[in-house]
């Protein structure tokens, strides 16, 4: 499995629980700041592909090419190409780093699961390869943060509803869909492909939200930290691009 990055990513994630006062809703949060930190190169290097795939849809050229050739897909692609190598996109740029970084993101998954164990088989699991030296003296982890319960799937139960709220769940789809927006903005583009992006933008956040309605609070509190943090990232890439034009 990918045992060579969830063992030093569970031991990171138990660290850093020793180091909070025994808070894992602290602890994934930091750790999952920590990791998009530590992936912020991939970040910026996907938006930047992005916007530059962005720049040549809303050129005049490529909306000349696509009148031209629309009734000649094998023509269209051909020059779809030559006008890729012409402005300098790299049309698996902006999937390329998410590529690279989903064994990062299973690996996350998995600590996150590893930690929060709830029978003994999962925690035997847990306790294979942690090397902390107090590890007895952490077992069992607190997996209470705020009103959640980080191990079971989060619902906020108020006296006047009969049902719970899977609050995180909707923070997850509506930060989702934002992170989406942000990442692949359609603004002027036309075509195949900004459907495509538009239906990405609409099903990505419904699946978020919806593994975050039914797994442990815990992997949709990281989500929602993931996409925070992802957030501020492209705003502060999009600042520091616009400053320097």
């Amino acid at each position: 499995m990918l045992d060579f990055i969830i063992v030093p990513f569970t031991n990171a994630l138990i660290f850093i629980y020793s180091v909070l006062g025994e808070n894992f809703g602290l602890a994934i949060i930091v750790f999952t700041i920590l990791v998009r930190v530590a992936t912020y190169p991939f970040t910026a290097s996907q938006l930047k592909s992005s916007r530059a795939m962005q720049e040549m849809q809303k050129s005049k050229k490529w909306e000349q090419i696509q009148k031209k050739y629309k009734n000649d897909r094998e023509k269209l692609s051909q020059e779809q190409m030559k006008l890729y190598q012409e402005m300098g996109v790299n049309p698996l740029g902006s999937c390329l780093p998410t590529i690279i970084q989903f064994p990062i993101i299973i690996g996350l998954y998995w600590s996150v699961t590893r930690a929060l164990a709830a029978t003994p088989i999962e925690l035997l699991n847990f306790l294979r390869g942690i090397g902390l030296s107090n590890i007895a003296d952490l077992i069992p982890l607190n997996s209470q943060f705020l009103w959640m319960d980080l191990a079971q799937p989060e619902r906020l139960h108020l006296d006047f509803l009969p049902v719970g709220i899977p609050v995180l769940a909707i923070i997850v789809m509506i930060t989702s869909y934002y992170q989406s927006k942000m990442m692949s903005p359609t603004a002027g583009a036309t075509g195949q492909g900004a459907q495509m992006s538009g239906m990405m933008n609409i099903y990505m956040p419904l699946l978020m939200g919806y593994i975050s309605y039914i797994y442990s609070a815990g992997l949709a509190l990281y989500f929602v930290t993931g996409n925070i943090v992802s957030m501020l990232q492209y705003w502060f890439i999009g600042r520091r691009n616009n400053e320097s034009k």
